[in-house]
């Protein structure tokens, strides 16, 4: 493997953005300095700009609730943001979740811990649909009563209880049971925000593919690797990784030694490498 030397850029920024996220939620209840009002299913900043999770507002839809205007104009905000950026940016730069299974997936890397369970990666588009049938059939938005996301929120807000439980719980099956299990496999979010930002236009694009020294670092980061395999190997295929999994975290960017990734836009040609930037 071709370890590379300089700072994780990416993996720094995605933690500050987490961070700053918990923050601005964090700043009202617990310092009385209210920017942001609400929490991950809907917030108020500067008591101006709404903001909704789609998710959110499609069960509530389904369970028959009638949303007011402003929860549809912060789903509406939030939906075109994720459209255009990639849905599944949520689960790498916005989910509190994301640091706990990071969490687990090092210290399984630490222990030695191999195998687990198999569980097919589009089980969570079908514990999608459960959470959607469920709130039709209950009346409720009843997912969010143990969805670790609002539980998190929860536990930082009130203390200790079923909150806790719950990450808890998702970190030892992440530890334990199933390499990125939670994340990767089954959850219902992850699910929905790969299929809101299904055409989204930045992408991870591979601009140097032809400096690929076959080195894998890139396969062994990357949450998703299925979605790296055509765009690096395939030479019919654009350089340009079109999945909607691809959660543009980055880990592939700034642990390749050749750097052969790059932020780009879904419309990314690869150029021809010239004798100076041809691999050794």
């Amino acid at each position: 493997m071709s370890a590379r030397a300089s700072v994780p850029k990416w993996l720094l920024l995605r933690r500050g953005a987490q961070l700053a996220f918990l923050a601005l939620f964090l700043a009202g209840p617990w310092f009385g300095f209210w920017i942001v009002k609400g929490n991950y299913n809907y917030s108020l900043t500067l008591d101006l700009l709404p903001l909704t999770d789609p998710y959110v507002l499609l069960q509530s839809l389904l369970a028959g609730h009638r949303p007011e205007r402003n929860a549809l104009l912060g789903a509406a905000i939030v939906a075109v943001c994720y459209a255009l950026v990639g849905g599944r940016v949520f689960c790498a730069w916005v989910c509190p979740v994301n640091p706990v299974t990071d969490l687990a997936a090092w210290l399984r890397s630490r222990l030695g811990i191999k195998g687990g369970a198999h569980v097919s990666r589009h089980a969570r588009f079908g514990l999608l649909a459960m959470t959607l049938v469920l709130a039709l059939a209950t009346g409720s938005i009843a997912w969010e009563f143990v969805n670790p996301v609002s539980l998190l929120h929860r536990g930082l807000f009130f203390g200790f209880g079923l909150a806790w439980t719950a990450v808890l719980a998702v970190f030892l099956f992440d530890l334990v049971f199933m390499n990125r299990g939670w994340c990767g496999h089954l959850c219902p979010v992850g699910a929905f925000y790969s299929l809101l930002g299904h055409r989204s236009l930045l992408r991870v694009a591979l601009p140097r593919r032809a400096a690929c020294d076959d080195c894998n670092d890139c396969f062994a980061v990357c949450p998703e690797p299925l979605v790296i395999r055509a765009p690096l190997k395939d030479a019919g295929v654009r350089p340009v990784i079109l999945s909607p999994q691809c959660t543009n975290c980055g880990r592939c960017i700034d642990v390749c030694a050749k750097d052969v990734f790059a932020f780009g836009t879904r419309f990314q040609h690869s150029p021809p490498l010239d004798a100076c930037q041809a691999p050794k």
